[in-house]
């Protein structure tokens, strides 16, 4: 009966926005902005990825930088300037009602007349057992995060994207040597992050290789390669691993629910449908944007983008209701 009462008198929203990363707090800026009552629900990493960055310079308005984690407290001022509510808090599922919808977290529910997922992607690992071995005592997949305690070793980065440009060349500000293991002998990375991490001299790279095991004793001391070409295996002598090799999209909690693709994205509509809404999913009312989307682009630019447009989305189909 309690439980009951909570929730009748808890107010019902316009817009319930989860995850409070780029895409959420752009979604939260234009949707409060538009005088419509909205909460974000910020998740276990308030802020999200870009928390766990350093300085970003491609984020426009920013000639000399920004930091990641600073970037993350001003959106979450300016949103909060306009109205939008933030709940410290983790959703465990949606449902959908006739009122709208109820979401379900692991304090409380909210009742939205609209939801606005941005719940982004998480860092991905390679499936060693050996990685959770010596989690915390030498493999990390967050260069920022613990770089620091790297300070005078030899640490390997996996990966060959942006992403892994950037950790190694963020490491080398610690580490007297950065090596990039990469299982092709191609990398994803942009033309720009490749050349600005070969032209560091701390950093070196080895192709064909693919990481078997990670070894140590108590601590992280080396990782077994074996070459992709020859299948000739060795053991190369480290004392941290980064992993850097992708992202899994946080929705484990919209099965069954909404469309997914084979990576777990969610898959919106495209332009044509009624209201014309590119971040609208099959469930009318329920938009999506950001990087729990985006498989290919992975920009805070383009989650922010993105953001506002399923705050417009939002916005029509409220009106559109009336």
């Amino acid at each position: 009966m309690i439980h009951d009462t909570y929730i009748m008198t808890h107010p019902m929203y316009d817009v319930i926005v989860i995850g409070s990363g780029p895409a959420g707090y752009t979604a939260a800026l234009y949707t409060s902005r538009a005088f419509l009552k909205t909460a974000i629900i910020a998740g276990i990493q308030p802020g999200g990825q870009l928390t766990t960055t350093t300085e970003i310079d491609n984020f426009p308005g920013f000639p000399k930088g920004i930091l990641g984690p600073q970037l993350m407290v001003d959106m979450a001022e300016q949103v909060k300037r306009f109205g939008t509510e933030i709940k410290q808090d983790l959703v465990s599922s949606i449902e959908k009602r006739a009122s709208g919808f109820c979401v379900k977290t692991q304090e409380a529910e909210y009742e939205a007349k609209t939801v606005i997922v941005a719940t982004g992607a998480s860092a991905m690992y390679l499936g060693l057992p050996s990685e959770q071995t010596f989690a915390g005592k030498g493999v990390s997949a967050c260069a920022t995060c613990d770089g620091f305690f790297f300070r005078g070793k030899v640490v390997v980065v996996v990966g060959g994207g942006d992403t892994a440009m950037e950790e190694a060349t963020f490491l080398s500000k610690f580490a007297i040597k950065v090596t990039v293991i990469h299982r092709r002998d191609t990398f994803r990375a942009s033309a720009i992050m490749l050349d600005r991490a070969k032209k560091d001299p701390k950093i070196t790279f080895l192709t064909n290789k693919i990481i078997e095991e990670i070894v140590g004793d108590g601590v992280v001391t080396g990782v077994r390669l074996k070459d992709a070409v020859t299948g000739e295996t060795m053991v190369y002598p480290t004392q941290g691993v980064f992993l850097a090799i992708g992202h899994k999209p946080n929705t484990e909690f919209l099965k069954g629910l909404v469309d997914l693709d084979q990576k777990g994205y969610v898959v919106v509509k495209k332009a044509g449908t009624p209201l014309d809404a590119q971040t609208e999913t099959a469930i009318p009312g329920l938009f999506a944007a950001g990087d729990c989307v985006d498989p290919r682009y992975r920009q805070a630019i383009v989650a922010a983008g993105q953001g506002a447009m399923a705050a417009i989305d939002a916005q029509k189909y409220l009106e559109s209701e009336k």
